[in-house]
């Protein structure tokens, strides 16, 4: 018991860094993250101001999916999409990931949802497998559209018929929220 009080510092620090830096620490960070990403989505706005709308401009964007078929985002253009870059070793994209599936689940046969993946292909599998997900995870084949580039993750683009986006959003989301699926349920008409 002495050994314990005179050393607690030390088990709290090491505590701390195996919680920080560790894989172990990762399902709690990403419960975390998710529980403050739900707060938020119902605090700050999602859509991006009319001034400050960007058209993409250039949907020419190949991307392999997990079977290794290489699609152009160009057959989706005139379509409602959601693009969202992310990866299974980020805290945030672990977090939105279950309402990122059930926003799926509800849109999948109205909305167009690209997950690209900036991992490598055996974890994405891995990790799709062991959560049970069916979402469409995608990697780059080409250099992205310079609209959609970001340094950070998760980045999630929502994207209207006319290639607007309409969405920007760096970070942990609820995307099963009822704003969101209010905002789709808008663009999709």
């Amino acid at each position: 018991m002495k050994f314990i009080r005179k050393n607690l510092s030390n088990i709290l620090f090491i505590g701390f860094i195996i919680f920080l830096f560790t894989p172990y620490g990762l399902p709690v960070r990403a419960t975390l993250i998710k529980g403050v990403s739900m707060i938020t989505t119902r605090v700050f706005s999602l859509k991006v101001d009319d001034e400050d709308r960007v058209n993409i401009n250039n949907y020419n964007w190949e991307l392999r999916d997990l079977d290794g078929n290489i699609t152009n985002m160009k057959v989706f253009q005139d379509q409602v999409v959601v693009v969202n870059f992310w990866a299974t070793w980020c805290p945030p994209c672990v977090a939105e990931m279950p309402s990122f599936q059930k926003l799926y689940d509800a849109y999948g046969d109205k909305v167009i949802f690209l997950f690209v993946a900036n991992d490598e292909e055996e974890k994405v599998l891995k990790f799709l497998k062991k959560k049970g997900y069916d979402l469409p995870v995608f990697f780059q084949a080409s250099r992205v559209p310079q609209a959609l580039g970001s340094n950070s993750l998760p980045t999630t683009y929502i994207l209207d018929k006319d290639g607007n986006i309409i969405v920007n959003k760096i970070g942990a989301v609820d995307w099963n929220s009822s704003r969101v699926r209010e905002l789709l349920d808008s663009l999709i008409q």
